[in-house]
């Protein structure tokens, strides 16, 4: 990850200025406030602002004047009710800004959860920056032959080589492309005195999905969770979970009692539904289960044991 000196220089002084504020703030969070962490080959993210914090949630969840309850195990016992019940307007009350540079290709994947507010940098009107992002080898991966959107053994030797070769030639030949369209070179250069650009919302069509873009992604903290408990998972492509793994975090730093009931009830906890209660209440009184007469489908059955780490048990 490279920042330009003037953009070291701006985090310097954001970082430098202090407010007097009678709003909750969140120690731990503020020590990283602005801070470019970096993520991938060029990328990074950084937390802009946020409103609230655990106390807050209490608040709404009561309706009450004050700053939550007096007592932290109290507030607590609250937040992981509200969890474990699946109470959502609570969380909503507090906010979280992040500033993200990543590729496009996961910018498009990212913007799938649409419960955010997103301002993109716009190529209609600046030259995206000439970095392109490059797997390194031992996320190249081939396809996998059981998981249409996943991915199976890696990729070594020569074969890995020509596929780092085609991704770096191809980003590097349309970007030539891109700067020769637009007759204006990424440094601000003209190409040709002569010469009349191509529009930019035209000339940057041609750019490879590895191209890194920006933008700004504002959400409340409910969504956030929701977004990681779907991108922060084992089964997430790798580039977005790179993410997700730094915000994971961040909202440790913000919300610890709400970050402790997350990875309690969302990320380790399971759903079970009604047959799968059965088969379980079945296993545990020591009966024989198969599930060819467990009434789940073959994908239901291998999901439900993979839960409860049965794969290996004779149920």
């Amino acid at each position: 990850m490279k920042l330009t000196k003037e953009q070291q220089q701006e985090i310097k002084e954001l970082q430098s200025q202090e407010f007097k504020t009678k709003r909750v703030t969140a120690p731990e969070l503020e020590k990283i406030l602005f801070e470019a962490i970096p993520i991938l080959d060029h990328g990074f993210i950084r937390v802009i602002d946020y409103m609230g914090d655990d106390t807050s949630i209490v608040q709404a969840a009561r309706v009450s004047y004050g700053k939550g309850t007096k007592k932290v195990s109290t507030d607590s016992g609250l937040i992981k009710y509200l969890m474990r019940h699946w109470h959502s307007t609570p969380f909503e009350m507090c906010e979280i800004k992040y500033h993200v540079k990543l590729p496009i290709f996961i910018a498009r994947q990212w913007i799938r959860h649409r419960t955010a507010n997103v301002n993109e940098y716009s190529a209609r009107y600046s030259i995206l920056d000439k970095e392109f992002y490059l797997p390194s080898t031992e996320h190249l991966a081939a396809q996998s032959k059981n998981n249409r959107q996943g991915r199976g053994n890696i990729i070594k030797g020569e074969q890995a080589k020509k596929v780092l070769n085609l991704l770096k030639k191809d980003a590097e030949q349309t970007y030539d492309n891109y700067e020769m369209m637009l007759n204006e070179r990424y440094d601000g250069s003209v190409i040709d005195e002569k010469e009349t650009g191509l529009a930019r919302e035209l000339a940057r069509m041609n750019l490879t999905l590895n191209t890194y873009t920006q933008w700004y992604w504002k959400t409340d903290l409910l969504n956030l969770m929701n977004f990681l408990r779907l991108r922060a998972d084992h089964h997430a492509q790798y580039e977005i979970r790179a993410y997700a793994d730094v915000m994971l975090d961040t909202l440790k730093r913000w919300t610890p009692i709400t970050y402790e009931a997350f990875m309690d009830y969302r990320v380790g906890g399971t759903e079970v539904s009604a047959k799968g209660k059965i088969i379980i209440q079945k296993f545990i009184r020591g009966e024989k289960v198969n599930a060819e007469e467990s009434g789940l489908s073959k994908r239901e059955w291998n999901e439900l044991m993979e839960a409860f780490n049965l794969k290996d048990k004779q149920i």
